[in-house]
Formats: structure tokens, C-alpha cells, sequence
């Protein structure tokens, strides 16, 4: 029986090898067969950690959802003030470098796979839940004047807004640069949050 440093090992080089390739070659590129290649194993080793494709697809999706919530953590909690605090948690989820561009496709990929497919969906929708909520209580510290509904329809076109440039961005990066991202984002921020917005 491997030991279980062997194991974590094993699945940390199959996790790199899932993101790899679904950043790389998109939805239909993610196969057992192009996961085992990238991480230099069996098939038969990576149907050991996951069972098909889809599998392959929520972790990506869960591996996804720790990367930005941990940095969005660390946005919010080194901010000075509320308003920095929603500003810097949403700049933190734009495509601004390329590891955060492989992520945008690591997104568009999951999505495409989660809009025929129930279960993955459900992941996606609570996911994206969970970062309207996020958003949205960060509005609501900057702005305690904004009724609740208030509160929900900034975070709402706010979260629209970043996913929206990171799903273009993914495809075209000269068009979407970074600073063109954080000007389109800032003016949002500038409309839902002044106190006459």
C-alpha cells in the first residue's frame, strides 16, 4: 500500500495536470488520456483519483473556487477601508496576469461543461453564489445606507461585470488588457457606490 505522502503526491501532480490541460486545450481536450500525459502516468492512474471527465471538470471547478477565495480573503483583509475592500477583492478576480487569464479559461471550460450537465451546474451556481454573497456584504460595509435588494443588485452587476470581462478576456487579451479591465471595472465601482449612484 503506497504510503500517504505518496498519495498526496499523486494527487498533486494530477491536480496540476487537470488544470493544465483544461487551461490549455479548453473542454474538448480534457481527457483521461491528455491528463495521464501531462502528469507522465497511466490512465489507469488517474481513473484511480477520478472516475471520468467529469470528475476531472469539478475539481478544476473546486480548485478554481480556493484559489480566488483565498486570495479575495487576503484582498479584503489587507484593504484600509470598505470601499478598497470591495475594489481590491473584485481586481483580485479579473484576468489582470496570466495565471489569473488560465483561470478565466479554467472557468469558461467549466462552464461550457456545466450548462447541459445538472450536477455541474449546481457546483457552478453555488460557487458563483457564494462570491455574489461575498460581494454583496462588502457592499453593504461600504454602503449601510443601500437597502438589502440594493445591496444585491450592485453585487449582482458587479460580479457580472468581472466574469463578464474574464470570459472575454480568456479569448482575446489584446482587446481586454489588464488596464483596459481595471478602467471598465473602476467605472462600474464609481456608478454603484457613490452615495448618489
Amino acid at each position: 500500500m503506497p504510503r500517504r505522502r505518496d498519495v498526496d503526491a499523486q494527487r498533486r501532480t494530477l491536480s496540476a495536470a487537470v488544470w493544465a490541460v483544461l487551461a490549455r486545450e479548453g473542454l474538448p481536450g480534457l481527457t483521461l488520456r491528455a491528463v495521464a500525459e501531462e502528469a507522465g502516468c497511466t490512465t489507469g492512474l488517474v481513473l484511480h483519483a477520478f472516475t471520468d471527465k467529469r470528475a476531472l471538470l469539478r475539481h478544476a471547478r473546486e480548485l478554481l473556487h480556493e484559489r480566488t477565495g483565498a486570495r479575495a480573503d487576503a484582498a479584503a483583509g489587507a484593504a484600509e477601508n470598505p470601499a478598497s475592500a470591495v475594489r481590491d477583492v473584485l481586481r483580485q478576480a479579473l484576468s489582470l496576469t496570466d495565471d489569473k487569464r488560465e483561470e478565466a479559461r479554467v472557468w469558461v471550460g467549466f462552464l461550457a461543461a456545466a450548462l447541459p450537465d445538472e450536477d455541474l451546474r449546481a457546483v457552478h451556481v453555488a460557487h458563483n453564489r457564494a462570491f455574489l454573497t461575498r460581494v454583496g456584504e462588502l457592499v453593504g460595509a461600504c454602503r449601510p445606507d443601500l437597502a438589502p435588494a440594493a445591496r444585491r443588485h450592485a453585487a449582482v452587476a458587479l460580479v457580472a461585470q468581472v466574469e463578464g470581462l474574464n470570459a472575454l478576456a480568456a479569448a482575446d487579451p489584446q482587446t481586454y488588457t489588464p488596464h483596459r479591465q481595471r478602467a471598465a471595472l473602476d467605472r462600474v465601482l464609481a456608478t454603484l457606490l457613490s452615495p448618489t449612484g
